[in-house]
């Protein structure tokens, strides 16, 4: 009787961090041939004692990669530098680095020029979700299509996947843009613990449930201002207007004087409505207010 083994795609790794070290680990539990690097090279013994080759040089590990190399450094700038001078011809480079979108192009274009195809990703995932689909983590990729389906089975090893569109600044575009609603969620929580947190007897578990299913119950309010803003009719679906929520602001903030808490972190989004209230559209939804923090 024989065993057939089934070879896996190899996987250079640049960048041991918490992140590139979780990435490294689930490619290794997943059957993949590794090969790594890290300006600090003790970094590499935990993969290493799992089967990983380490070597001295991100020149070294890109000429011996034959399939994705995987960039998860500092910062854009770590880019530059750990592959200035090196041959990219023929490479294929997958970016996980965080960055904006601006720097994904002309990373994208710097890539291009240097003879390498490019993917841009943006990880959705803390470094204890990898390799463990259960958590729900995923990464955003963007870019060349075609390099993404050449390497799909390799980069869904660590994490889900999921292909944003062929311009290269989409995957950090959605990143950040899910981060700053993360946020503004933040804010909320933060301003509703310090509303109730005077109250000795008030049970900050139980508020804990109850404010995390309001949230929940209330992000279904995002799919109505992308039909909105699809549209372009921001008072269609309306149940709560701008008018009634900025009246309603009054209540909120009062409350905050009451309870001696500092309003900074709601006022300035209440200063929004009430100047598209303002402008005469105090009947539409929360989609209007988009338009007056985008230049469109």
């Amino acid at each position: 009787m024989t065993t057939q083994k089934t070879s896996k795609t190899p996987v250079t790794l640049l960048g041991l961090g918490d992140m590139g070290t979780a990435l490294g680990r689930a490619w290794l539990a997943a059957g993949h041939p590794l090969t790594v690097w890290n300006r600090t090279p003790e970094k590499a013994g935990p993969l290493t004692g799992k089967g990983a080759r380490a070597v001295a040089t991100p020149a070294e590990a890109v000429a011996s990669a034959t399939g994705p190399v995987i960039l998860c450094l500092l910062d854009d700038a770590s880019v530059g530098e750990a592959l200035d001078g090196t041959d990219l011809n023929g490479k294929d480079l997958v970016n996980l680095t965080t960055g904006t979108p601006a720097q994904a192009r002309q990373r994208a274009r710097w890539a291009e020029e240097r003879g390498a195809r490019f993917l841009d990703g943006g990880i959705m995932a803390v470094p204890p979700m990898i390799g463990r689909p259960e958590t729900g983590g995923y990464i955003f990729y963007s870019g060349d299509r075609d390099l993404f389906e050449r390497h799909r089975e390799a980069l869904e090893a660590p994490a889900g996947v999921k292909f944003v569109g062929e311009d290269p600044s989409h995957a950090a575009l959605h990143d950040i843009a899910l981060l700053s609603a993360m946020t503004g969620m933040f804010a909320g929580i933060t301003h509703a613990f310090a509303l109730v947190r005077p109250e000795k007897d008030l049970d900050q578990a139980g508020f804990a449930t109850l404010l995390a299913e309001w949230l929940g119950a209330m992000a279904g309010t995002t799919h109505e201002i992308a039909a909105q803003l699809a549209s372009g009719n921001y008072t269609e679906g309306v149940t709560s207007n701008l008018a009634m929520m900025t009246a309603a602001n009054d209540t909120l903030l009062a409350t905050a004087d009451d309870q001696s808490v500092d309003p900074r972190l709601l006022t300035p989004y209440m200063e929004l409505m009430r100047h598209r209230v303002a402008q005469g559209h105090g009947d539409e939804g929360l989609a209007g207010t988009v338009t007056l923090l985008s230049s469109e």
